[in-house]
Protein backbone atom coordinates (compact mmCIF):
# COMPACT_ATOMS: atom_id res chain seq x y z
CA UNK A 1 0.00 0.00 0.00
CA UNK A 2 1.66 3.25 -1.12
CA UNK A 3 1.69 6.35 1.44
CA UNK A 4 1.10 9.89 0.49
CA UNK A 5 2.42 12.42 2.29
CA UNK A 6 1.18 15.61 1.66
CA UNK A 7 2.74 19.22 3.06
CA UNK A 8 2.45 22.63 2.47
CA UNK A 9 -0.87 23.80 3.58
CA UNK A 10 -1.89 26.49 6.05
CA UNK A 11 -3.15 29.93 6.30
CA UNK A 12 -3.27 32.42 3.33
CA UNK A 13 -4.85 36.16 2.99
CA UNK A 14 -7.09 36.57 -0.48
CA UNK A 15 -4.97 37.04 -2.84
CA UNK A 16 -2.17 34.95 -1.76
CA UNK A 17 -0.05 31.37 -2.84
CA UNK A 18 0.52 28.53 -1.29
CA UNK A 19 2.46 25.21 -2.76
CA UNK A 20 1.60 21.90 -1.69
CA UNK A 21 3.38 18.65 -1.85
CA UNK A 22 2.61 15.28 -2.12
CA UNK A 23 5.35 12.71 -1.77
CA UNK A 24 4.73 9.06 -2.21
CA UNK A 25 6.67 6.40 -0.26
CA UNK A 26 7.23 4.01 -3.53
CA UNK A 27 7.91 4.97 -7.19
CA UNK A 28 4.82 6.33 -9.25
CA UNK A 29 6.61 6.66 -12.29
CA UNK A 30 3.70 4.52 -14.26
CA UNK A 31 1.04 5.81 -11.69
CA UNK A 32 -2.27 6.37 -14.38
CA UNK A 33 -2.88 9.42 -12.75
CA UNK A 34 -1.90 11.62 -9.75
CA UNK A 35 -3.25 15.07 -8.55
CA UNK A 36 -5.50 16.81 -5.89
CA UNK A 37 -9.16 17.14 -4.68
CA UNK A 38 -10.10 19.29 -1.91
CA UNK A 39 -13.32 18.89 0.51
CA UNK A 40 -14.68 22.18 1.96
CA UNK A 41 -16.92 21.42 4.93
CA UNK A 42 -20.05 20.31 4.03
CA UNK A 43 -19.54 19.79 0.74
CA UNK A 44 -18.63 16.74 -1.72
CA UNK A 45 -14.55 16.40 -2.51
CA UNK A 46 -14.27 17.49 -5.72
CA UNK A 47 -11.19 17.36 -8.04
CA UNK A 48 -8.88 20.30 -8.65
CA UNK A 49 -6.26 19.08 -10.88
CA UNK A 50 -4.35 16.21 -12.26
CA UNK A 51 -0.79 14.73 -13.91
CA UNK A 52 -0.37 11.65 -16.41
CA UNK A 53 2.76 10.32 -17.04
CA UNK A 54 3.16 11.56 -20.71
CA UNK A 55 2.56 15.53 -18.55
CA UNK A 56 -0.52 16.25 -19.50
CA UNK A 57 -2.28 18.18 -17.09
CA UNK A 58 -5.81 18.97 -16.51
CA UNK A 59 -7.55 21.24 -14.27
CA UNK A 60 -11.39 21.95 -12.95
CA UNK A 61 -12.69 25.21 -14.66
CA UNK A 62 -12.74 27.32 -11.00
CA UNK A 63 -8.91 27.23 -11.19
CA UNK A 64 -7.73 27.41 -14.21
CA UNK A 65 -5.31 29.90 -14.95
CA UNK A 66 -4.40 30.50 -11.25
CA UNK A 67 -3.56 26.63 -9.86
CA UNK A 68 -0.68 24.68 -11.86
CA UNK A 69 0.47 21.72 -10.84
CA UNK A 70 3.98 19.99 -11.61
CA UNK A 71 6.27 16.56 -10.90
CA UNK A 72 9.27 15.89 -9.69
CA UNK A 73 9.51 12.24 -10.53
CA UNK A 74 13.06 11.58 -9.16
CA UNK A 75 11.74 13.04 -5.80
CA UNK A 76 8.18 10.48 -6.10
CA UNK A 77 6.42 14.13 -5.58
CA UNK A 78 4.09 16.51 -7.12
CA UNK A 79 3.14 19.74 -6.41
CA UNK A 80 0.24 21.83 -6.61
CA UNK A 81 1.21 25.70 -6.83
CA UNK A 82 -2.37 27.40 -5.73
CA UNK A 83 -1.96 31.50 -6.90
CA UNK A 84 -4.86 34.37 -6.18
CA UNK A 85 -6.51 32.15 -3.30
CA UNK A 86 -10.16 32.97 -2.47
CA UNK A 87 -11.53 32.19 0.89
CA UNK A 88 -14.08 30.09 -0.94
CA UNK A 89 -11.27 27.56 -1.59
CA UNK A 90 -10.97 27.02 2.45
CA UNK A 91 -10.87 23.32 2.25
CA UNK A 92 -8.73 20.20 3.04
CA UNK A 93 -7.09 19.21 -0.09
CA UNK A 94 -5.77 15.06 -0.74
CA UNK A 95 -3.39 14.11 -2.92
CA UNK A 96 -4.36 10.70 -4.98
CA UNK A 97 -2.68 8.14 -6.97
CA UNK A 98 -4.08 6.31 -8.96
CA UNK A 99 -2.15 3.10 -10.57
CA UNK A 100 -4.67 2.10 -13.58
CA UNK A 101 -7.77 3.78 -14.99
CA UNK A 102 -10.24 1.14 -13.80
CA UNK A 103 -8.61 1.68 -10.38
CA UNK A 104 -9.44 3.11 -7.48
CA UNK A 105 -7.55 5.82 -6.09
CA UNK A 106 -5.24 5.53 -2.94
CA UNK A 107 -5.51 8.83 -0.75
CA UNK A 108 -2.84 10.92 1.12
CA UNK A 109 -3.83 12.01 4.51
CA UNK A 110 -5.06 15.86 3.23
CA UNK A 111 -3.81 19.06 4.73
CA UNK A 112 -5.69 22.35 5.65
CA UNK A 113 -5.74 25.43 3.53
CA UNK A 114 -7.66 28.21 5.43
CA UNK A 115 -7.78 31.57 2.86
CA UNK A 116 -9.04 34.40 5.04
CA UNK A 117 -7.90 37.91 6.13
Amino acid sequence: QVQLVESGGGLAQPGGSLRLSCTASVSALNAYSRGWYRQAAGKERELVASIVPTGRTSYADFVKGRFTISRDNAKNTVYLQMNSLKPEETARYYCYIRWDPFGSNDWGQGTQVTVSA
